[in-house]
């Protein structure tokens, strides 16, 4: 089953135009959305999770209406928003029951309990399942929220920037339990953390000030910047001076000095050598071109 997306457009009072005629579609498996913040992101996992209305333009998945048969979307629709709230002193176990009990999941109360243990242990809970979930760490909380996102076994699974302020570990645990998820359902990650998109997803989009800029893999990305990305060392007055016009991809310190990453069709000179490109140069250049 694929999510069919045309022409989808949401202005905000004042004139902001959040989403501009946005068309693409999204299969089974990760699907990664990416862009700076304000960029329109979080605008269309809002409509797609029917917390939100588009102002035109459709969305269709298999024989539902995703603009219009709420109900049934959301029948089929899990969500992990970039922040929930959690009850004081309510358990995880009594929480995702109660989370369940609302979205009619099990025939029983048994049954119920039953799916509640089984999400706990997928997402490696189930030893703190009698803690209060407002005192789980930031890794823990977004793996609960992936448990409460998956009641009632969902073909279409939101998640709005999950890895923000999680540690190392936390985010890997965190990319394993998605990418097994995404085996199976459509899901859309939608941050903007390049490396999140380059390490978990199968295909992606890059969206700026409302318009799409990209649809396709991560690789079919980096192709196209073949023999268009250059890279030098250079002091930091060198980089400040810039004999060169071409547009900077990225600048990081290395050693204590700048590595600058230019655009250009053909060699620059002044020193550069060809790199290989990277999603993020993709991700830069696409923003710099916009």
């Amino acid at each position: 089953m694929h999510l069919e997306i045309e022409r989808l457009s949401k202005t905000y009072p004042g004139g902001v135009r959040a989403l501009d005629n946005v068309s693409m579609t999204i299969p089974r498996g990760m699907f990664g959305l990416l862009g700076p913040n304000g960029a329109g992101k979080s605008t269309l996992m809002r409509i797609l999770a029917t917390l939100q209305n588009a102002d035109s333009g459709s969305a269709r998945m298999g024989t539902i209406d995703v603009l219009r048969d709420k109900v049934e979307v959301r029948k089929i629709l899990g969500y992990l928003p970039q922040e929930f709230g959690v009850y004081p002193r309510v358990s995880a176990v009594k929480l995702l029951s109660h989370l369940a009990a609302l979205k009619g999941v099990g025939a029983s109360t048994r049954d119920r309990r039953q799916v509640v243990e089984t999400l706990l242990e997928r997402v490696n809970l189930a030893d703190v399942r009698h803690k209060a979930v407002s005192t789980y760490s930031g890794g823990m909380r977004q793996r609960f929220g992936i448990a409460q996102a998956l009641l009632g076994n969902p073909q279409l699974l939101i998640v709005d920037e999950p890895t923000a302020g999680l540690d190392p570990g936390e985010r890997n645990r965190f990319y394993n339990l998605l990418a097994e998820v995404g085996e199976s359902i459509i899901v859309i990650l939608s941050t903007h953390i390049v490396q999140d998109v380059k390490e978990l997803c199968t295909n992606m989009a890059i969206i700026h000030h409302g318009k799409l800029l990209f649809h396709g893999s991560p690789s079919q990305a980096e192709q196209g910047l073949s023999g268009k990305v250059w890279s030098r060392s250079m002091t930091k007055r060198e980089l400040s001076d810039r004999a060169w016009e071409y547009p900077i991809l990225s600048t990081k310190l290395v050693a204590g000095s700048p590595l600058v990453r230019i655009y250009s069709d053909s060699d620059p000179g002044h020193g550069f050598r060809s790199s290989e490109p990277d999603l993020e140069d993709v991700f830069f250049s696409r923003l710099e071109s916009a």
